[in-house]
């Protein structure tokens, strides 16, 4: 017995001695050697502090930009979304070192090195590890997902996305949008002017919701509204958390913030699980082999459920991805639109020459996929506002082995960070007007609107690129053309141009803006 007691000491002795040492290289040893070969390399950064990085610093200067108001004219929202980037690229130069808790981050602002990262095909940059309240909110899907799962996800989804489909989409896309509008127009022809101020980040929140609801997932916003507000809330905690030092193991505790997850977690699942259901009753009883559950993503998803051919998803794979798209189909579209309305009331004359091209190829018809291939200037203006706000502020990858990146040595584990919303301001790339509104720019498509064919990241590039892109632009193309036939706008006079990074770019305090419609 004496024998055994002392094995088990002298095991529990070297454990505990061996994970001492691992914290000690990951806490201590690691940052001094990474600080030293990256400094070997003329690449520099705000020194290391334990456990928690460059946290602090980030955290102190983000809560005093966000204290801050803009110029309602000015587009230079770097300081403001994004201040540690600009205040250590003026110190350091635009290749820096900077510490996200014990992970060593390297910012790339130079678009043909973000390229290389991007275009990988051989997943040597992979999709970081991502904290647990981010995945609840975001499903552990497409976008998160690395690996040969990726690849076999992808493939299933791809159908789904095809421009054909796409194009049967916009029906729905329109029918959602005109029920917006009738509103809107109701609410105005009440009003003593006819016109009314509308929170229109809001406006386009619902919308886009009730869009991806419809054309993803054949339901109504009413049915995944539970889902839509749980994700909602859920964003609002991984905002707020973002730059807080975070403990693995934490997100087990009964915290009253934990509880709070656990709980919204449950809702988004059981909302997404109801609405799978109600699909899987709408099978003949026959259960005939060439059945299809539909031909929108939830439908392509579930056919994999039934085939012996090819990759095929469970049911808990396809409520995540349910999720992520749920999430991504409207989070980023309906900030674009909203930017997109931003800057049209700030420019009323591109407001005019936008009005005259919807009406001259559509006229008061509900654009179909060949209308809308012709609204050319509608396409400049959504890319010059997915250039000066777009949604994603940056992409993050991790080197999953010792890479060579230019003249750089990336040892394995160091994370890349590719701040967009800097790359889409460098004068170097797009001249000396980067910070304004300039449509034009476009004209010639998006590969010549800068001086790097690749400059505009907004839908990332390579294998992992968007796969929502064509129906977001299809959808931003839709909404906008509809609004233009209908609407005139302004910017409300209470309007506070705070551009902000709630995971997504949004505006701090909304985008009131006065509606008056055309017909009246």
């Amino acid at each position: 017995m004496g024998y055994l007691i002392g094995v088990a000491m002298v095991t529990c002795t070297v454990l505990i001695i061996t994970k001492i040492w691992e914290m000690f290289m990951i806490l201590f040893w690691r940052p001094y050697t990474l600080t030293k070969h990256f400094g070997k390399q003329g690449v520099m950064g705000p020194p290391y502090s334990f456990l928690s990085g460059s946290l602090h610093e980030i955290k102190t200067m983000t809560k005093n930009a966000r204290e801050q108001l803009m110029d309602t004219h000015s587009h230079d929202i770097t300081h403001r979304v994004l201040p540690h980037y600009q205040k250590w690229s003026s110190l350091y130069g635009e290749t820096f070192l900077y510490w996200f808790e014990t992970d060593p981050r390297i910012c790339i602002a130079d678009p043909e090195l973000a390229k290389e990262i991007l275009s990988n095909k051989f997943g040597f940059y992979a999709k970081p590890k991502t904290r647990p309240s981010i995945i609840a909110m975001i499903g552990d899907g497409l976008v998160l997902i690395n690996g040969l799962e990726w690849v076999k996800r992808r493939r299933i989804l791809n159908p789904a996305f095809s421009m054909d489909k796409l194009k049967i989409m916009i029906s729905r896309m329109a029918a959602c949008t005109i029920s917006m509008l009738d509103e809107w127009k109701s609410q105005a022809m009440e009003a003593k002017d006819k016109f009314k101020t509308l929170e229109m980040n809001e406006e386009f929140r619902e919308l886009t919701a009730d869009i991806i609801s419809h054309t993803a997932f054949g339901v109504s916003f009413v049915q995944g509204k539970e889902a839509f507000n749980a994700q909602r809330e859920l964003q609002y905690y991984c905002a707020a958390s973002s730059v807080n030092v975070f403990i693995p193991g934490t997100q087990y505790l009964p915290t009253s913030t934990n509880l709070r997850i656990w709980k919204l977690d449950r809702k988004i699942k059981k909302s997404l699980q109801c609405i799978i259901e109600s699909r899987l009753h709408s099978q003949p009883s026959s259960g005939s082999s060439d059945f299809s559950y539909g031909d929108d993503l939830l439908g392509v998803m579930m056919d994999t459920s039934k085939t012996n051919n090819g990759p095929q998803l469970k049911m808990n794979e396809i409520i995540e991805e349910c999720k992520t798209f749920f999430f991504a189909g409207h989070e980023t579209t309906s900030n674009w639109l909203t930017w997109t309305v931003f800057l049209l009331s700030l420019h009323k004359e591109w407001q005019e020459k936008l009005k005259e091209e919807v009406l001259h190829n559509c006229g008061m018809e509900i654009p179909d996929a060949d209308m809308l291939s012709k609204l050319k200037m509608v396409n400049m203006v959504l890319l010059e506002a997915l250039r000066l706000y777009c949604p994603v502020i940056e992409l993050q990858r991790v080197a999953s082995e010792d890479m060579k990146l230019g003249n750089l040595l990336i040892p394995k584990e160091t994370c890349l960070a590719i701040p967009i919303t800097m790359i889409h301001r460098s004068k170097e790339y797009w001249g000396e007007d980067a910070n304004e509104f300039n449509p034009l720019r476009f004209k010639n498509g998006v590969s010549k609107a800068a001086k790097h064919p690749n400059a505009l990241l907004a839908f990332s590039v390579g294998p992992r690129n968007c796969i929502g892109q064509n129906f977001a632009m299809m959808e931003a193309k839709t909404v906008m053309a509809l609004i233009l036939q209908r609407f005139s706008w302004s910017l409300s006079p209470d309007y506070k141009h705070a551009p902000a990074n709630n995971l997504t770019l949004q505006p701090q305090h909304g985008l009131p803006i006065i509606v008056k419609p055309l017909h009246l």
